[in-house]
């Protein structure tokens, strides 16, 4: 089944993305790293995202963000269902390492609304500090591809361990209230943060989920193989009850509360 569900990278479309991103940015731009799913060889075109992280030497003008913008919005009507989602930083934050991490532009699929209605908003407003670049720069350390540019090593320094707990732990906090809306991604992702608090592994969503069957009580197991089954192939999310996920999130979120 797994062989089967999981599907080669799009490599025309990230090559199409390098493209764009050297004729946009040109000499400023320093590198593009895959990181996420893409990465750590578990990407599912139905259900994971392509991850990168755009470095660059100094400030972007605004001109270019959107002129950036326009065409990598035309590229990701092009891509699998859930889109890119990358983010521009200046190498100056990336080693050493800023936390949390300033960045010059990002976007995903949940953005792409506020920029078409109103690209000039989107341009002046989406810039700041993200604490999920933590957890983004440790999987490039631990697992990236550099699609052009500069090696890793050079680029991005290494993530102090605390501050990639508190990445990945606001990405978790709310599991208990929130899960029930999207079950396989609170699952997995429950099981990747304790698998690092408790035995200092950096995983992907699928490599958490096959620690937990392997790691947790038994009682859990069936529950963490249906997700597991859901996101490498195309078992039905109506599978889980409300109850049985919420059960599962407060034991995790307990375990998790006690090691970080």
């Amino acid at each position: 089944m797994e062989q089967n569900a999981l599907k080669p990278l799009p490599v025309k479309l990230l090559s199409q993305f390098t493209e764009i991103s050297r004729d946009v940015l040109s000499d400023n731009l320093i590198g593009i790293y895959l990181h996420g799913s893409a990465a750590m060889g578990c990407f599912n075109p139905q259900k994971s995202d392509l991850d990168l992280i755009i470095v660059v030497n100094g400030t972007v003008l605004d001109t270019i963000k959107l002129e950036y913008m326009e065409k990598m919005v035309k590229l990701n009507e092009e891509a699998p269902l859930k889109g890119f989602e990358w983010s521009i930083v200046k190498k100056e934050f990336c080693k050493p390492f800023i936390y949390p991490t300033p960045y010059e532009l990002h976007f995903s699929n949940s953005h792409l609304k506020w920029f078409q209605e109103n690209p000039t908003d989107y341009i002046q407003k989406m810039r700041g500090a993200d604490k999920d670049l933590a957890a983004h720069f440790t999987i490039v350390n631990q697992y990236g591809k550099v699609l052009f540019g500069e090696e890793i090593s050079t680029v991005f320094d290494v993530v102090p361990r605390k501050n990639y707990i508190d990445s990945i732990w606001l990405d978790v906090q709310n599991a208990c209230e929130d899960g029930i809306s999207n079950p396989v991604y609170t699952i997995l992702n429950l099981c990747r943060v304790l698998a690092f608090l408790q035995d200092s592994l950096i995983l992907s969503k699928k490599m958490g989920g096959q620690w937990g069957v392997q790691s947790l009580p038994k009682e859990y197991h069936p529950l963490i193989q249906i997700a597991l089954d859901s996101y490498i192939g195309d078992v039905e999310a109506s599978l889980f009850s409300e109850e049985s996920v919420h059960q599962f999130a407060e034991y995790m979120i307990s375990q998790i509360v006690k090691l970080k």
